[in-house]
């Protein structure tokens, strides 16, 4: 009778075991990129659908606003807690970086680092750190002055692809943004009216001022 409790024991420790290490098998294989078809979207997610399964992908506003295809593709950085399993998407490789370098640093949760890549593109936010630059970086949410000199301070060499074509470009959409929002006018309602606009900051900027004088 005792052989019997202990072999029962025994078989049930093992079983314990076997499946604790099927969950740190299913861990490792960490997604990496997806592509489906877009179900829902929304400035800060994304609904994609792959084959019949659907994934939410927390993604940034840059990102959400350069989506012009129902078909989309993302690399992908993914983070498992015991609470939650969550996708973050990105159009850009310079982008998937710059999140990816910030969730490093101690205090910048993916929250803040999507915040960042939000308010920033890539070439923008390299030539901020390169600045040393905490009034803009405070811009973001969640980013005060003590974090904005934390992450300057450890993101020193952080560095972009200043080659790219779409570096080119989304650096002067953000710097466009820039500049309206000195004139007063809301990051939300700026994106609105640059949706879809194309060239160098200038041009840019005009084409922002004549929507936002309709709105």
């Amino acid at each position: 009778m005792i052989k019997m409790i202990i072999l029962d024991i025994v078989c049930a420790i093992r079983l314990k075991w076997l499946y604790f290490l099927q969950l740190k098998d299913e861990e490792m294989r960490m997604i990496v990129g997806i592509e489906g078809t877009v179900e829902k979207q929304d400035p800060t997610f994304v609904h994609l659908n792959v084959n019949g399964l659907i994934y939410e992908v927390n993604i940034s506003v840059n990102t959400s606003n350069s989506i012009n295809e129902n078909k989309l593709k993302l690399l992908v950085t993914q983070i498992i807690r015991e609470d939650a399993n969550l996708l973050f998407g990105f159009m850009e490789v310079n982008e998937k970086k710059m999140f990816d370098t910030l969730i490093k640093i101690n205090g910048v949760g993916p929250k803040v680092a999507m915040a960042t890549c939000s308010t920033f593109v890539p070439a923008t936010f390299a030539r901020i750190v390169a600045d040393k630059d905490v009034g803009l970086l405070k811009r973001v949410p969640g980013i005060g002055p003590k974090a904005a000199s934390r992450i300057l301070v450890e993101l020193a060499d952080f560095i972009v692809d200043a080659n790219s074509d779409t570096s080119i470009l989304n650096n002067g959409m953000s710097d466009a943004i820039l500049a309206l929002e000195s004139l007063g006018f809301k990051k939300d309602q700026i994106q609105k009216a640059l949706a879809g606009a194309t060239g160098d900051t200038a041009s840019l900027v005009k084409q922002g001022l004549k929507k936002l004088q309709r709105l």
